[in-house]
């Protein structure tokens, strides 16, 4: 897909970007439906020879009045480097159309001033003569203090006459470009044409995200430290947007909320073309990122994103999207849905300073934690494991485990229909069933018992069952979804909202986002 030409533009704003240990600099970012482009601002040759120099080799002539037309700033001292602040209108550094604000003075006359003081190239091109000529190259990461116009209807501040000296973090050479009758019409807004080569200040693309399977992220990398307004975007390659800085929290997660919609129409799509390739019980529910709270975590690493999938009966994790059908089997680990119990944690819950989090507890009685980006993501989340479980448990109907009563082993089938019924292993005979409805209570020992309360429906009285298992939490997990989908079946929003959700699987990763939440089932354990 040519992600350039198919592209829509939504949304678009000028923003700082911190790339590495550089200092911050402006870009614009374009968001369209299925890519974000950053841009920088660059010169480029508009006219003439059609190549691009990195350095342009500039000769002006110093006028009888206004000298070269120009101010700079910076210098060694400061290390940072000697820069054109200033460009008069209509005098000879604008004329020549080839200097502008922001290229980084190399060379005068052929010295090289990289290394010279502020005051040092001030004296250079004091005594440069009536002909200078400039090697010169635009400073795309030109440091901030400098102010160096974003766009080219700017205005520019002219410098304080009033002294013989200035700072080299203010405007300097007042002999370069004074002119009585011109001391307030400093201006970039337009470069004439000049014979041969005509040169322009230009936004051009610094970096493409292709945004489908990207993620956002707006903590330092695996922390709990949330940036202020700021967030990065990193692509499904590793390519990293760099820290993108806005200037309000509000307009921060205005682009959170937009990009993160791209992504997931994005997802939704890819999802319905990768569900046609497999079966009606295989079917994908889910697919998106997330950051995992390591267990043993070392001081600076105490997240770790990962990509989990909701597909047919299991939850997938991985460490990259699954691209190829042989990917879904080199997943990191995979877990029967309804053998999971997932909650959403509320603000008393959380472990760190990480919002937007959910618990997973597996089988084996092992605690998960993740966290999302939005809050939107996380009911996303919430409604798409609902889903996945509620679809699992009406294809399999019941579920049996082996146990012990007595001494005797026995099996438990939890049945849709008929609710729990205990059997003897050997004779297949039926020792009791209880229906959902009569189930009053439970209590665990976290390690293998559990104790099931039952009213029985002609005496009205309790009656104990206590079961030993060798998977327990698997037990009360499945016992919890069969509950929760038994729920959901009399909740007429949840049903409605499935369609043919029940017996066409395939439409389900689409009705996850509009689907009602499951009624939330009471059960002790």
């Amino acid at each position: 897909m040519d992600f350039k030409t198919s592209s829509e533009e939504i949304k678009t704003g000028v923003y700082l970007l911190q790339d590495g240990n550089q200092e911050p600099f402006s870009v614009r970012l374009h968001l369209a439906k299925d890519i974000l482009t950053i841009q920088e601002q660059d010169v480029i040759c508009v006219s003439g020879e059609p190549f691009y120099s990195s350095e342009r080799t500039v000769t002006i002539r110093r006028q009888t009045i206004g000298g070269f037309g120009l101010s700079i700033k910076g210098g060694a001292e400061h290390n940072i480097p000697v820069v054109i602040s200033k460009i008069s209108k209509e005098q000879k550094a604008e004329l020549s159309g080839l200097l502008f604000i922001g290229d980084g003075i190399l060379q005068i006359n052929g010295i090289n001033v990289r290394s010279y003081r502020h005051e040092e190239v001030v004296q250079v091109l004091r005594n440069a003569g009536e002909e200078v000529t400039l090697t010169v190259s635009f400073l795309k990461k030109t440091p901030a203090f400098l102010k160096l116009p974003l766009c080219e209807d700017c205005t520019c501040v002219p410098s304080d006459q009033s002294s013989g000296t200035s700072s080299p973090l203010c405007d300097s050479g007042l002999h370069l470009n004074y002119h009585p009758n011109n001391t307030d019409t400093l201006s970039c807004s337009s470069w004439p044409t000049s014979p041969g080569l005509r040169w322009e200040k230009r936004w051009v693309d610094l970096r493409l995200i292709p945004l489908l399977h990207s993620r956002l992220s707006q903590y330092v990398p695996g922390s709990d430290v949330c940036r202020q307004n700021a967030f990065q975007v990193i692509a499904v390659d590793g390519v990293c947007s760099g820290v993108i800085q806005c200037p309000t929290a509000e307009d921060c997660l205005d682009w959170l909320q937009a990009i993160a919609t791209n992504i997931s129409a994005l997802t939704k799509h890819n999802v319905k073309k990768i569900n046609r390739n497999f079966p009606v019980n295989q079917q994908i529910i889910y697919m998106g990122w997330v950051d995992e709270k390591e267990q043993d975590s070392v001081q600076d690493r105490m997240y770790t994103p990962k990509f989990l999938a909701l597909r047919g009966s299991s939850l997938f994790k991985f460490s990259a999207p699954p691209v190829t059908t042989w990917d879904w089997t080199r997943a990191e680990k995979s877990y029967t849905v309804y053998e999971i119990m997932c909650k959403i944690l509320k603000d008393s819950d959380l472990l760190d300073q990480r919002k937007h989090c959910f618990s997973l507890q597996t089988e084996n009685g092992e605690d998960m934690f993740f966290s999302v980006e939005l809050d939107s993501e996380l009911m996303i989340w919430e409604k798409a494991f609902q889903m996945a479980t509620f679809l699992e448990v009406e294809r399999i109907q019941c579920k049996t485990y082996a146990c012990i009563m007595e001494s005797h082993l026995m099996g438990l089938t939890i049945d849709f229909g008929m609710g729990f019924v205990c059997f003897d292993a050997a004779s297949k005979a039926v020792l009791w069933r209880y229906k959902f409805s009569q189930l009053k209570g439970s209590s665990d020992d976290g390690k293998s018992k559990i104790k099931f309360l039952f009213q029985n429906q002609d005496t009205k009285l309790i009656e104990a069952k206590e079961l030993e298992f060798s998977n327990l939490f698997a037990v009360l997990h499945c016992i919890h979804s069969f509950f929760a989908a038994k729920v959901a079946c009399l909740d007429p929003l949840f049903v409605g909202s499935q369609g043919a959700a029940a017996t066409a699987v395939a439409s389900a990763a689409s009705a996850v986002t509009c689907t009602a939440p499951m009624g939330k089932m009471k059960f002790s354990t």
